[in-house]
């Protein structure tokens, strides 16, 4: 890598390696660590800047995100019948398929030529999962796995907290709180994946807004090539409601659950890290 190419993910990438380099080394199976971040906080990036970086150190490595799990079309369709309309949107905890997740990770750490693991992949475009065989085939198991998610390590909140709406959305469309309640449900049931990571790293945006701006900023270039799936901005702000109150939730928890938590200025710069 030339002086040229470096980028702040790879120098970050870089920082991260160092740090976990002897526990990766001696891990029994794969070091399974997790990156949290709202967003467009810049966590898929790292993530690939990561396994990029320990391939070349001799480290095979395989990127995993939380969104690579989602539930299929249909299978949003059905919760959005028999539980929520608003379930209908990708994203909430409770549109993923944890199974699935649970299950890719195991055949990760048991991965072998004779025994490969598929990593699934989802198409954003379409809205739906990739059919299997266009997933990743992975022959040998890995010795670091990135998993990496906006909702990523966040713990549900009290039952006391979704009693008041924060937005249209809640206010609008979950008057009884039967959405909001049934997805910090789901949010609890997603603990047992959290305590699977061997460590935590959260990339922690500096408020709300500055996320919603990012996002804003991520839609631009999909309206100018008047892309099918590109938001305006009524639409835009009605889908970031969706994810209003997990993210708020995680602004303010992620820094006493994670093991490392960056703090990012309005950039995607590092301004400090706690502890």
């Amino acid at each position: 890598m030339t002086e040229s190419t470096v980028t702040p993910a790879d120098g970050l990438a870089e920082r991260l390696l160092d740090r976990y380099a002897s526990r990766i080394a001696v891990a029994p199976g794969p070091f399974l660590l997790g990156i949290s971040g709202l967003q467009g906080s810049g966590k898929s990036t790292l993530a690939r800047a990561m396994t990029g970086l320990a391939a070349r150190r001799g480290w095979p490595a395989v990127t995993l995100s939380l969104d690579d799990v989602y539930l299929t079309h249909a299978g949003r369709q059905a919760l959005a019948r028999t539980v929520h309309p608003l379930l209908a949107t990708r994203g909430v905890p409770g549109t993923h398929d944890v199974g699935l997740l649970r299950e890719t990770l195991d055949g990760l750490g048991a991965a072998a030529p004779w025994r490969p693991a598929l990593v699934p992949r989802f198409d954003k475009g379409l809205d739906d999962r990739m059919p299997r065989a266009k997933w990743p085939v992975i022959a040998n198991a890995p010795r670091l796995i990135v998993l990496e998610g906006w909702c990523l390590g966040v713990p549900a909140e009290d039952e006391d907290a979704l009693v008041r709406p924060l937005n249209a959305l809640e206010r609008n469309e979950d008057v009884d709180r039967r959405w909001r309640r049934w997805v910090n449900g789901q949010l609890a049931g997603y603990a047992p994946l959290w305590q699977r990571l061997d460590s935590l790293v959260a990339l922690q945006a500096p408020d709300w807004q500055i996320v919603r701006r990012w996002r804003s900023e991520a839609e631009r270039p999909l309206r100018a090539s008047r892309a099918p799936q590109a938001m305006d901005a009524a639409a835009l702000d009605r889908f970031l409601q969706h994810y209003e109150r997990i993210s708020r939730h995680a602004l303010a928890s992620l820094s006493s659950v994670a093991d490392l938590c960056l703090m990012l200025d309005a950039n995607r710069h590092v301004r400090f890290s706690a502890p």
